[in-house]
């Protein structure tokens, strides 16, 4: 018997900042580890109390969660990324410190685990002689790619040219275009300089976790091996989209939903919608909304799309659009549904859908791999570039748009994807592919798959050092 299948008494913390986007990885790994017989405690931010706090029942819960204080008052705009960022390392870590130190006057955690984007906790789970993991909520790629450029491990261009290529071990040919945003000098320093303090910091942790699966990414896990190897336990995503029972109650939505695109959907043919999101922070300039716009009117096809309203934090474009013209309503009306927020798990899972234009967002593209939906890669930054590069020419389940010089799809444009993943010649291709990825994400979390096994033994790692600590 190994010593996970003995349900070891451990303790886990997790540090996360409270956005959406953080978070959802965070919980979907507390619940595997819940299955796994270990105690989770989830630290984040005070400003997601609410939100995480709105559907749990207190009685019920097997995740316990805990909050401290940014720094920041709850109304302070948190699109401002740069005071947040500065606050949160200076002040943050001081209550995240304190926050801990409480904690264990009544219990010991046996490991605390981190997301990319919170490094300054690394040194406070030091501080408190506690061994630390890294989850890393995007793709494995974008670890590798990241760290290579860290490191000074390969040698990358000086980013000037989009067009110029990027060479790296277990990648396809990359643009310069295709790399993750934070390390171009055309977006703010602060995130660079972020990610910059947590290739810092590796060496005081322990594990190196991926939310993606061996299997879609399997020559660039390999690379890693002789580096500091990253060991994948996904596909992270709510046990329910792989046909599993819900293990807690706890969730965290920023938007309610709307019910009404289920119901909606029921009364479609299947793989006739058209299912459109660019997720929680992106919003699209009115140029580039009006062209989508031209498009689904002329297609005559069904469609979902997801429209948030104005002042929701989102990350905008000049120009930006919060509605839609009146008239393509009209027009549409019957075969469009437009909605300010939707249950997308849901949504996806639901055979009315053909194909989801998305921002490429990991957990959106981990939510869409998981349902065997093929993709139209509409990537805007951070980690988006690479993931619509990898969804195009690794996991082959889908296309990317091409912008114009205006940085603007054209209605051509996007009547080419269309077309490709829905009737073209490469449509029957992309969906074998996408429902062999189907199929491959769910063998991995099998017992005796990729991931299955790396979790196995990261438990029975933690559940050794907390052994010795008993001796």
């Amino acid at each position: 018997m190994s010593l996970v299948d003995e349900k070891p008494n451990i303790n886990i913390l997790m540090v996360t900042m409270s956005l959406q986007g953080h978070i959802n990885p965070m919980l979907n790994f507390a619940k595997r580890l819940i299955s796994k017989g270990v105690h989770v405690t989830i630290a984040t931010t005070e400003d997601g109390r609410s939100s995480m706090l709105k559907n749990k029942d207190a009685n019920s819960s097997e995740i316990k969660l805990e909050f401290f204080s940014d720094g920041l008052s709850i109304d302070f705009d948190r699109s401002d990324t740069k005071t947040l960022l500065n606050t949160i390392q200076e002040k943050g870590r001081k209550n995240l410190s304190n926050l801990i130190t409480n904690l264990t006057k009544n219990q010991t955690f046996s490991c605390a685990i981190v997301n990319p984007f919170v490094p300054w906790a690394i040194d406070v789970i030091a501080e408190h002689e506690i061994p630390c993991a890294l989850l890393w909520i995007q793709a494995s790629a974008c670890y590798s790619i990241y760290y290579r450029y860290f490191k000074n491990i390969d040698s990358f261009p000086k980013f000037d040219d989009p067009n110029e290529k990027v060479e790296l071990p277990g990648l396809p040919l990359l643009e310069v275009r295709d790399l993750p945003s934070f390390i171009l000098p055309s977006y703010p320093l602060h995130f660079k300089e972020l990610l910059a303090d947590l290739y810092k910091a590796l060496d005081k942790v322990k594990w190196v976790l991926g939310a993606s699966f061996y299997e879609i990414e399997e020559e660039i896990v390999k690379s890693m091996d002789s580096l500091t190897p990253i060991y994948p336990i996904g596909p992270l995503v709510p046990p329910f989209l792989l046909g599993e029972k819900e293990i807690s109650d706890v969730n965290v939505d920023l938007w309610n939903a709307e019910d009404s695109c289920l119901e909606w959907l029921d009364n479609k043919p299947d793989s006739s919608v058209i299912y459109i999101s660019f997720g929680s922070l992106v919003v699209l300039s009115k140029k580039q909304m009006n062209n989508i716009a031209i498009t689904l009117k002329n297609s005559n096809k069904n469609f979902l799309w997801v429209v948030k309203p104005a002042n929701n934090g989102g990350y905008e474009k000049e120009d930006a659009a919060y509605e839609l013209p009146e008239e393509f309503l009209k027009e549409t009306e019957g075969r469009g549904l437009v909605v300010k927020w939707c249950a997308q798990q849901k949504v996806l899972m639901h055979p009315a859908v053909a194909c989801f234009i998305s921002h490429c967002g990991w957990n959106s593209t981990l939510e869409t791999l998981v349902n065997g939906v093929p993709v139209i890669g509409w990537p805007s930054w951070t980690d988006q570039p690479t993931n619509a590069k990898l969804i195009e020419n690794v996991f082959k389940n889908g296309v990317k748009v091409k912008y114009g010089e205006d940085g603007v799809a054209s209605v051509e444009e996007i009547e080419r994807c269309i077309k490709d993943v829905m009737e073209g010649p490469n449509a029957a291709e992309i969906k074998k592919r996408a429902m062999e990825i189907k199929e491959s994400a769910r063998k991995a979390l099998e017992e005796g798959g990729n991931s299955s096994k790396n979790l196995n033994q990261f438990i029975s790692e933690i559940n050794g050092l907390t052994q010795q600590e008993v001796q």
